[in-house]
């Protein structure tokens, strides 16, 4: 074999060996997220990354109190049983408002979030995003919306080394998700985005304002059938 040959040959297996990982990468997210279609996340790398340890109790859907779903579709994702992972609007309002000034604001839909917290990590930047949104696409046609928001509600933080809302419930009200009144509902959504800093107990500030405003929003989520896609 000639110099002039074999060139071509290393060339063909430096690209295959990227080729080969992309493929064992997709096979994988495919098989992880075929199983956590019927199978609970036991954890996720935020909870074992989690310093304050891990308190959480799945819930399915069906025993969750609808006004929570709700009222996590009103302060998160108004539009989350009409888009298929991405909220194009809600990415657009995001930029404008940021590039405005004042408190930063996020884009991500429920889905996005729900891949993230399942399989990626906090942080990590325009890699992790691309991660994110490739596993959005797996869960919206896999899953379906139902799956995503049972599992959005059970690995959500929702305190201190605290996961889901049935944990959550019972940290804050000392009874199951199962029973929340709208108004419990509407403070642990309302401190999703920032739960080690936002108390669902005595909320005070921008918390209590917020979490007021979500009590009102979810009558206008179950009025309009915002949340049709849970049914």
């Amino acid at each position: 074999m000639t110099a002039r040959s074999a060139a071509p040959r290393r060339s063909f297996r430096w690209v295959r060996i990227p080729l080969k990982i992309l493929g064992a990468f997709v096979l994988f997210s495919l098989l992880l997220v075929l199983i956590y279609r019927f199978v609970p996340p036991p954890v996720t790398l935020t909870m074992l990354l989690d310093p304050n340890g891990i308190t959480k109790d799945w819930m399915s859907l069906d025993e969750i109190d609808p006004d929570m779903p709700r009222a996590a579709i009103a302060a998160e994702d108004s539009r989350f049983c009409s888009h298929h992972g991405f909220d194009a609007v809600a990415i657009a309002q995001a930029m404008r408002h940021n590039a405005s000034g004042g408190r930063i604001r996020g884009g991500s839909t429920i889905s996005q979030q729900t891949a993230k917290n399942v399989f990626l990590f906090q942080g990590g930047g325009f890699i992790r995003k691309g991660f994110e949104a490739w596993f959005t696409m797996l869960i919206e046609a896999i899953w379906g919306k139902r799956r995503i928001m049972e599992v959005y509600l059970n690995v959500a933080e929702t305190g201190i080394g605290t996961y889901g809302v049935q944990a959550g419930a019972m940290r804050y009200f000392h009874h199951g998700a199962g029973k929340l009144t709208r108004a419990e509902a509407a403070r642990i959504a309302a401190i999703l985005p920032l739960p080690k800093k936002r108390a669902a107990i005595a909320p005070r500030g921008f918390t209590r304002r917020y979490g007021n405003s979500i009590i009102s929003r979810i009558g206008v989520v179950q009025r309009d059938g915002l949340d049709s896609c849970l049914k």
